[in-house]
């Protein structure tokens, strides 16, 4: 066994010392109060309600940087070799015809051992049995299983299985569907593998992780807090690595070259940065760290990352061929600028306060430089639209943001290139919503005078004719409206935006936050302050008290942990997307409800231009009338894709393609319609949809559920996703945010905390 070693306890000790020595920002760390009155040096709860010391003992052992002897890899081959792991048990499913292998440890040394293992369900075809004694034969057989068992698998390598969209896999060939659950970047525990893939013939992971609420204890048994950046990332890649090797050694099925990382909301963003960070040795040490298998460090300083199999050595890489992710909250390292903007566009949004108002103002400028300082451009051909309108999509166009209060004066101030990619892109997607409605499966439809149609109206109506009703409202989604599940076992979405696109309106209505609850400011309070609330802060009694605690906080984020990393870089995937050392994906799709207050559509557009520019495949789609973590709709499913980018990527495989929709021939039995008339906004002439800038964001922000533009910065908010501390579960990090309180700080001190 490798030398043990404890995670991040010491990074949080460096990282409080660094802060306290910091005179210049003020308090030192856990001296401004938080939502539970948790002074420095007192105990604070867990999510349990159980005691964390707020002290992290010296005994607390730092940075390990050693060289990995010859004898610490061998163990730790070994005793990740399944062949080895005699508390391993299979199990079979008769009603999905798949075997479950209970979840173990993906690493040698876990700091938290229930939130570090890992799952796998394979589909029954892969495997002729158990072997339970070690002579190679299978012992238990699918057709003799009565209970799980102890043993290894017998793999049948000539077996196939035609996915339902007709992809052809094998054993050596099956994709490897990694689920990165982490939804509101929290802790997940070690859990069984989904059997949901077994009948498309992928291989499916299930896999713990750390999180920001995690706890573990030091030598001298004191809690602390564990599970900051990028500890949460590092166990799912550490999982994939644990699963690459046992297919290496013959322990298990699947493709280590056909890896997709999937997952929505937090787990969406993680799905984001496993391919975004694939294989970049930022991550090392702290794989490293946990007793990883396939990366060790050399006397030199460098890396490894080979394993021994048969006397050969084999590269193994913690990252992944594509990803599908719904709803990726990420990056966040702009997103507070980003969430701002967008909502600052619509001239009719009536912020909570005016604080609000006026700090979205100064987000919207600051987003707008930043912008403007990336040197962003894409070809046209890449994105299909004519970016400079010169009537063709050939050239290589700049992406700026301009400011003009007169031209732009229904955004207030805005437009120029990058937001007419983001237009475009809002017009392409309600183009295909409207195109693909003949997939629409049990929907009621309606005249002009509100009667619903004859089954023979339905079944005669055109593409046009349906797409002009949605325009107009004029029908009631069917209770299944043709969806299929987005991420497999992944929730759903809900209906259309409320309030509608026509009256720009508040977010103060129904408060949809995503799971994380309305309290903020402590690990077992949640994350996300109430889209309700008139009150700008409800930790600081002062903007000044404020802005100092954002000064210390970022200040002690920026020094290092004990890697010497600054934690919020490693979680921004826009910092590896086509930077040396990163083994890009080789495609990438990521689904965004278009009325979703978690994210700003801006921060997928983002990425989306990064990977095509690093020459990565990436599709960006915004669900029209999607809400958070949105489902597959209209014909689309997740093995769809999958098996579309098996076939356009994989020499001999099927060419998949989406099946003919069969439309409606009978109406719904709905008596009243129930959609939303846009057509006064948004037109459908010669198979396109457009409308204009301003009705795109008037859209997009009635349906979101944010009040404060940047997620509710001032309490934390979406900041907690990343970062914790023993004092609080969380710590400011974003410098953007802090430079708007610097540089307006006359005007949002006398706004703050206002009636």
């Amino acid at each position: 066994m490798k030398k043990i070693r404890t995670g991040l306890a010491a990074a949080l000790a460096l990282s409080l010392v660094l802060a306290q020595g910091l005179s210049a920002c003020g308090q030192g760390a856990g001296e401004s109060g938080n939502a539970s009155g948790n002074a420095s040096g007192s105990a604070s709860a867990n999510a349990s309600g159980s005691a964390v010391s707020a002290d992290v003992s010296a005994d607390v052992p730092g940075a390990d940087l050693s060289a990995t002897t010859d004898q610490e890899r061998e163990e730790i081959e070994s005793e990740l070799n399944l062949v080895n792991n005699k508390d391993v048990t299979w199990s079979y499913d008769s009603s999905s015809d798949s075997w479950t292998m209970s979840a173990t440890s993906a690493v040698t040394d876990p700091e938290v051992p229930d939130h570090q293992g890992v799952s796998v369900n394979t589909p029954g075809a892969y495997v002729k049995g158990i072997d339970t004694d070690g002579d190679g034969t299978a012992d238990v057989t699918a057709s003799s299983y009565t209970d799980a068992v102890n043993g290894t698998l017998v793999i049948d390598k000539d077996a196939k299985v035609t996915s339902e969209n007709g992809q052809v896999y094998t054993a050596s060939t099956a994709p490897v569907v990694i689920n990165t659950g982490a939804m509101g970047y929290n802790a997940q525990k070690n859990k069984a593998a989904s059997t949901s893939n077994a009948k498309n013939g992928y291989i499916n992971v299930a896999c713990g992780n750390r999180g920001k609420h995690s706890t573990a204890q030091d030598a001298s048994g004191n809690s602390y807090y564990t599970g900051d950046s990028p500890l949460c990332l590092v166990d799912q890649k550490n999982a994939i690595r644990f699963v690459k090797y046992n297919i290496l050694l013959g322990n298990l099925p699947g493709s280590t070259d056909y890896f997709v990382s999937t997952g929505g909301s937090g787990g969406g963003a993680h799905a984001t940065m496993v391919a975004a960070t694939s294989n970049n040795p930022d991550f090392y040490d702290y794989e490293i760290e946990a007793g990883a298998v396939g990366v060790y460090r050399n006397e030199d300083g460098s890396y490894d990352t080979t394993v021994s199999v048969d006397g050969k050595e084999e590269s193994i890489s913690d990252g992944v061929w594509g990803c599908i992710a719904y709803s990726a909250i990420t990056p966040l390292a702009e997103g507070d600028m980003a969430m701002a903007f967008e909502y600052y566009m619509d001239t009719d949004y009536s912020f909570n306060t005016d604080f609000q108002k006026e700090l979205a103002k100064q987000l919207a400028s600051e987003y707008m430089d930043y912008i403007n300082n990336q040197d962003l451009s894409v070809e046209e051909s890449a994105v299909g639209y004519d970016l400079n309108g010169d009537g063709d999509t050939d050239d290589n166009v700049a992406l700026t943001i301009e400011y003009d209060e007169d031209q732009y004066a229904d955004t207030n101030g805005y437009g120029g290139t990058y937001l007419a990619l983001y237009l475009d892109k809002f017009e392409d997607n309600l183009t295909w919503y409207l195109d693909n409605l003949d997939y629409a499966e049990g929907w009621t439809w309606f005249d002009e005078d509100g009667n619903a149609l004859s089954d023979e109206e339905v079944a005669n109506m055109s593409t046009d004719d349906k797409a002009q009703a949605f325009l107009e409202g004029r029908y009631t989604k069917g209770t299944s409206s043709g969806d299929a599940m987005g991420m497999p076992g992944g929730p759903g979405a809900g209906g259309p935006p409320a309030g509608g696109p026509s009256g720009g309106g508040s977010a103060s209505g129904d408060t949809v936050t995503s799971g994380m609850g309305k309290a903020v400011g402590t690990p077992d309070a949640g994350t996300t302050q109430s889209s309700s609330s008139g009150t700008d802060s409800s930790n600081y009694s002062s903007f000044d008290e404020m802005v100092e605690a954002y000064q210390q906080d970022i200040s002690s984020v920026e020094a290092g942990d004990k890697y010497g990393n600054n934690i919020v870089d490693l979680y921004n995937p826009l910092n590896y997307i086509g930077a040396e050392g990163t083994d890009g994906p080789v495609w990438t799709r990521i689904m965004m409800g278009a009325s979703e207050g978690d994210m700003s559509l801006f921060d997928s557009m983002n990425l989306q231009i990064a990977w095509l520019n690093a020459g990565t495949d990436a599709v960006v789609q915004w669900q029209w009338d999607g809400h958070h973590v949105p489902s597959e709709i209209l014909g689309e499913s997740f093995s769809l894709y999958l098996d579309e980018m098996y076939g356009k990527y994989v020499d001999g495989a099927l060419q998949v393609s989406k099946p003919a929709a069969e439309p409606q021939t009978q109406n719904g039995d709905e008596t009243e319609e129930s959609g939303t008339d846009i057509s006064s906004w948004a037109s459908y002439q010669d198979g396109k949809a457009s409308f204009s800038l301003a009705d795109a964001v008037a859209y997009r922000v009635a349906g979101a559920s944010k009040a404060i533009p940047g997620f509710d910065v001032m309490d934390y908010g979406q900041e907690t996703y990343e970062f914790g501390s023993p004092y609080k579960d969380a710590r400011h990090f974003d410098k953007y945010v802090l430079q708007a309180f610097q540089e307006d700080k006359d005007a949002l001190s006398e706004l703050f905390n206002k009636e």
